[in-house]
């Protein structure tokens, strides 16, 4: 073949099949699976690859969606070419075709390619084709693929060619992601048919209602979680000495500002639920925490992450209940003593995380080099 050296074809095909909703399982929080073969490779001049597969997908939630994927592995340690048709996701329930286009060069070592199901559904994959450019002609010429349209040993659910994560083939339709292979289309064949039941889909980034919830009130928490959410994920990581640390005389530690977003949420929880402020006892302890300065930085020292995340979670905890109680006409009820409204407080909330979220960040990326090593790991190995 003079299109291009292959070093060896790999022609066992890889197929990860990750089990969504498996208990306290190690991929119990992921919520898609894929499948793929590779291709070793090598080329002296960038050239041109096509995927081509047939996709369908049905009885899907609103999140939904399958795709073709292909990525190109290199060389160099510098990331090739990937594309997993994330900004055209297959949602459609009738059979079509769908095309990636990509490049593979002399730093290439392996292309790899398969599908990928995202959430609850059902997923049809068929017809798998790839394509290579002729260096000489400029041609795509197809490349044999292994086992492309499923066809080969079917009842055992052995596909030649293809290996699996686990010895033992999911068969259990009941929950989390299962497959076979089905004669959906007579014209097909035997097609890979996948089905993803009872996966938890995570909704943090979709805006909008909530179950438990009146929609305005609903879709303000849907802001208030997705924020909370960004910030224990900014934190999680940090050690003790990190999460202490002062930029400067003036500066707060990041451990104060998450206790800061904590008693700030505390505060108009009082305000709009009861009416009130902080008593006595609630002052000494949320104080410090409300004002910050001086008081925030002698206070909030020699804890790790999990200390102020406890109580940041606990915090909210407590909105999310008492929301659940309040109706949208709650929400504009008017305090006519400030001219403002429950929900321009509770935005309030919402955007006084977002403001901190931005000081946060500022300070994770200015934390010394020596404070960012995991003090847990050095003494183990120490």
């Amino acid at each position: 073949m003079n299109i291009l050296i292959f070093l060896k074809r790999k022609i066992t095909v890889c197929v990860i099949l990750i089990s969504l909703f498996v208990g306290e399982n190690l991929y119990s929080q992921n919520k898609w699976i894929a499948f793929s073969q590779s291709v070793e490779i090598k080329t002296d001049k960038k050239l041109k690859f096509r995927l081509t597969g047939s996709v369908k997908v049905k009885n899907k939630g609103d999140i939904t969606w399958a795709s073709l994927w292909a990525r190109v592995d290199n060389s160099n340690e510098e990331i090739g070419f990937f594309d997993n048709m994330g900004d055209r996701p297959v949602t459609s329930n009738k059979w079509a075709t769908y095309t990636i286009d990509g490049y593979i060069d002399k730093h290439s070592e392996d292309l790899v390619f398969g599908g990928i199901c995202s959430s609850n559904g059902t997923f049809y994959f068929d017809d798998f084709k790839l394509f290579i450019e002729n260096m000489n002609t400029g041609e795509l010429e197809e490349i044999e693929i292994s086992n492309a349209n499923f066809e080969n040993t079917p009842k055992s659910l052995k596909l030649t060619g293809w290996s699996f994560r686990s010895d033992k083939i999911s068969t259990n339709f009941k929950e989390g992601f299962a497959f076979d292979l089905v004669k959906d289309d007579a014209q097909k064949g035997y097609s890979l048919h996948i089905e993803g039941k009872n996966i938890k889909v995570d909704r943090e980034s979709i805006i909008g209602t909530r179950e438990g919830y009146t929609p305005q009130i609903g879709t303000l928490v849907s802001m208030l979680n997705n924020l909370s959410d960004r910030v224990e994920r900014v934190v999680k990581n940090l050690n003790q000495k990190q999460i202490d640390h002062l930029h400067d005389e003036k500066a707060n530690s990041i451990g104060a500002l998450i206790m800061h977003l904590a008693a700030a949420e505390k505060i108009y929880q009082l305000y709009t639920f009861e009416n009130r402020g902080f008593n006595e006892e609630e002052e000494k302890f949320w104080g410090p925490a409300l004002n910050l300065d001086d008081a925030g930085r002698e206070t909030y020292t020699n804890h790790d992450v999990e200390y102020y995340l406890k109580i940041y979670k606990e915090v909210r905890a407590v909105t999310l209940e008492e929301l659940k109680k309040r109706d949208d006409d709650w929400l504009n009820k008017i305090n006519p003593a400030y001219e403002s409204n429950n929900h321009y407080y509770w935005f309030h909330v919402m955007e006084h995380q977002s403001s901190h979220l931005g000081q946060i960040l500022f300070l994770k990326k200015r934390i010394p080099e020596e404070l960012s090593i995991d003090l847990n790991k050095k003494k183990k190995i120490d």
